[in-house]
Formats: structure tokens, sequence, C-alpha cells
């Protein structure tokens, strides 16, 4: 077990507390093994009804995923982020397929992995802190920890343009989009975590009485926006299309777009254009640890790691620069297949 990771049994509930404030509670190895293994442990437990995930002290739910160790990795011979997504996306699966009510208090940032450790929860709880993205284009990743899958499966294209400009949700964005089953004001969710443990077989119920209105969606409002702009998976076309709009909106989105790497953005759209047909979250898991062990020894995310988690400069030089010189070659080699016996598997 680790200190990043509170894992503890409180009545009928298990409860699991991500523990490294200092780095808002981004997900280490030794994190997603010990929910696993906390995951694992209650299943068969009777005494255990629900599962509570949250973060203890600080002001994110979770900001990602260890981004500096897979970078160093991807740099030699990337054993160490292969192992990491492995059991990364372990977790994610064993949550989403897990039989016993799960509960997830997204109070803060949420992002990245964070994403992935909230979505496969029955229940997910949005408040007015809570700030949602997918910001992975920006340092040469792509959506993973199940973004083909859950970004697929949004309104119109909401999904796409997500996952190429990293755009943040707030908490009534995401109740409004299926992201959160609920909203909660912050300073209830003592209330609902005390509920829940005297009600475990209830926690619909208790998280009903406990939601409160949400402010408007901002989002909703640009839906037609983006559903026409965003409409393609060419992502030269997408370009073409903001330019060709040329108002103050899509000229912002196209500024956006020329920040990010023109790869993993190609990578994106054709990640959530399969996603939408995968047969099962299974699948989707495997054929993201295949383009992650790829896109993570790629120049673009060690550059992007480099400018904006490292050197903080803010001025990736991505290689290829421009969508055009990202040939569907690359792409196809990107979303390779792996060996049989280096693929992903569930259990």
């Amino acid at each position: 077990m680790t200190e990043d990771l509170i894992t503890t049994v409180e009545g009928p509930i298990g409860r699991i507390r991500l523990n490294r404030p200092k780095a808002l509670h981004a997900l280490n190895l030794a994190m997603c093994e010990g929910v696993l293994e906390a995951l694992e442990a209650w299943r068969g437990d009777a005494a255990v009804e629900a599962i509570v995930v949250d973060h203890a002290e600080g002001r994110g739910f979770c900001a990602g995923g260890d981004i500096r160790m897979l970078a160093a990795s991807g740099a030699t011979d990337g054993v160490e982020a292969r192992a990491f997504f492995h059991a990364e996306y372990r977790m994610n699966h064993r949550l989403f397929t897990y039989t016993k009510p799960i509960v997830a208090f997204m109070d803060g940032i949420t992002m990245g992995g964070g994403v992935g450790l909230a979505l496969p929860c029955r229940f997910r709880v949005a408040t007015e802190n809570t700030k949602f993205a997918m910001p992975e284009t920006g340092i040469g990743l792509f959506p993973d920890v199940g973004g083909g899958w859950y970004l697929s499966r949004l309104p119109g294209r909401i999904g796409q343009y997500l996952a190429l400009t990293g755009h943040r949700l707030d908490g009534a964005e995401c109740l409004a989009l299926g992201l959160a089953t609920h909203f909660l004001a912050s300073d209830t969710l003592d209330t609902a975590k005390a509920r829940i443990a005297e009600t475990p077989q209830d926690v619909a119920g208790v998280l009903d009485a406990l939601a409160t209105a949400a402010p408007d969606a901002k989002i909703l409002a640009r839906k037609d926006e983006i559903d026409r702009l965003f409409a393609s998976d060419v992502l030269e076309e997408i370009y073409d299309a903001l330019d060709a709009d040329g108002g103050e909106w899509a000229t912002q989105m196209l500024a956006t777009l020329k920040t990010k790497s023109p790869q993993t953005m190609k990578v994106s759209l054709r990640l959530l254009h399969e996603g939408a047909a995968m047969a099962s979250f299974a699948d989707e898991m495997r054929q993201e640890y295949a383009v992650g062990a790829h896109v993570v020894q790629r120049h673009d995310f060690i550059e992007g790691v480099r400018a904006v988690i490292v050197d903080k400069d803010n001025a990736p030089r991505w290689d290829p620069a421009t969508p055009e010189d990202v040939t569907d070659h690359v792409i196809d080699q990107i979303f390779a297949p792996l060996p049989e016996d280096e693929a992903w598997t569930p259990d």
C-alpha cells in the first residue's frame, strides 16, 4: 500500500481517498494498484455494500496521471510507462464492471486520469467546484482512460470538440451532458457521505434528496455551432470550417487548435470514431493501451511534457508541425495492435 492512497472500511462503506495534495492527487502506479487491491478485497465482502471515491485535503479531485514519469520512461524504453498504463486501465475497467454501487465525488479539478477514475462509477457527483477536462492534446497525448468510449457517446460533436481543444467544463455542464449523475453543493458532500453510510442500499435516493438545481449549462448554447464546425473526422476539414466561418469564437478555436499536437489531434479523432463502435469497454481499453504504448515514446509527447510541465515555456515544437504533414501511415502505425503477449488484458 502507499501513503498516496487511503483505503478504509467504515461500516458498510469502502472508502477510497486520493492523497497526493501537492500533485492535485494525480495518479501513480502504486495508487492504481491500491485501488485494484481494495476493490478486489471488497468484491466478495458482504459487509461492504457501497464504495465512495473522493480526495483528501486540497482543491483537486484528481488532476491526471504521473506525466513526468511517463515522459521520462517514454524517452527511454517505455517499460515503466506501459506498466502504469496497464494498471491504470485495469483499474478503469474494474470500476466500469464492478457490481456494487460506486460514488465518485468530482469536487474540484477532474482531468485526464481523474476522468478515467470517475466516469466508470455508477454515481458521479459534480459541484460548483468541478473543473472537468481532457487536455491531453496540449502535451502530445490523447484522451485515454476510456476517452474514446465516453467522449464518442456525448451529444453531437461535443466529444470531438472536448478532445481536440481540451476545453474545461464546469459542474453544471457535466450534469447536462450526462458526465455527472448529480449536482450537489460542495458544503453538502459530508452530509451525503454520512447518509450513504446510513443507507448504502439507496445511494440514488440519498443523492436525489440532496441534489440542487444546477446553473445553466453554457456549452449547450454553443452546441449547434460545435456540431457544425467540428462535424468532420478529418482534422484539416475542421481547420477549414473554422477558418471559413471567420467569427470571433471560430477564430479563437482555430487559434487554440494550432497550439495542440497535430499528430495527437488526429489520433483523438480516430479514437472517438472507432470508440463509438466498440463492442465493449474492454475492447476500448485494449486499443487505447496499444495507442498509448506507441504515443508515449513519440516525439510530441516528450516535447509536450517538456514545454508544458518541465520547462513551462508553453512553446512546444510539434513534429510533424501541421495537420497536412501527419500522414495516414503514421496514424496507422500508432493504432497498430500490439503482439498478443504484450497486449492489455482486463485481469
